[in-house]
């Protein structure tokens, strides 16, 4: 059975959410964000290797929170860099597991079956991201003035955890970086390396707004009924 380590990246500032303080630590359910998400990982696979990357200015605050809340779940944490990429790179250095999954850091609500998904996909075919089919309709932007119909069940919507093998997407992190790397399936698309759907659910939401922020509390009464 292929060792699992999970990369979560969670270097938001909470400018969209209206809020000082940085998304990830917002409480939701009594606790930080974050921690939902670390939680949420461990009930689904004790054994995995969990890596947490945080901006440098908040790891000593994150490390005096969990000291004080009691919070005994062991990862590593590491200090994330200027772009998402620069983050990503950073956290796989800690990293020597068969299968790494890299997640939002502010996505708590990822279910089992979704883990179980991506994992048995990335095990078979070398990468797996989950994703949901658009529900409204879409257009392409031509210029200002422009866009064009097209068919939605062409699209999907991507989230995470996104999964690879470790010699897939260690290798993928060696490129320059791009603007064009919005995510890692990108990352290891343009390595040369072929990437793998799964369903997603509805409910994998990443919380970056007020809104999202009362929606949670809808999720959790769905999940638990």
């Amino acid at each position: 059975m292929e060792s699992v380590g999970v990369l979560l990246v969670a270097g938001g500032s909470g400018t969209r959410m209206g809020s000082n303080i940085p998304k990830q630590f917002i409480i939701c359910q009594n606790k930080p964000i974050i921690q939902l998400t670390i939680e949420r990982f461990f009930n689904w696979n004790p054994t995995i290797k969990l890596v947490l990357v945080l901006p440098e200015n908040q790891i000593e605050s994150w490390k005096n929170t969990t000291k004080s809340k009691g919070y005994t779940i062991n990862y590593q944490i590491c200090k994330g860099g200027k772009e998402r990429f620069d983050s990503v790179k950073n956290g796989l250095s800690f990293l020597d597991t068969n299968i790494i999954m890299v997640h939002d850091g502010v996505r708590p609500f990822v279910n089992n079956n979704t883990l179980d998904r991506c994992l048995e996909k990335a095990r078979e075919k070398g990468s797996a991201i989950p994703v949901i089919k658009p529900v409204e309709s879409m257009r392409q932007i031509i210029n200002v003035d422009e866009s064009n119909a097209v068919n939605r069940e062409d699209f999907r919507l991507v989230q995470t955890p996104q999964c690879f093998k470790q010699e897939w997407i260690k290798k993928a992190y060696i490129q320059d970086f791009t603007p064009f790397f919005t995510d890692d399936a990108s990352v290891v698309e343009k390595a040369g390396y072929p990437i793998f759907l799964v369903d997603g659910s509805r409910e994998n939401i990443k919380i970056t707004t007020p809104f999202d922020l009362q929606l949670s509390d809808f999720i959790i009464k769905f999940q638990t009924n």
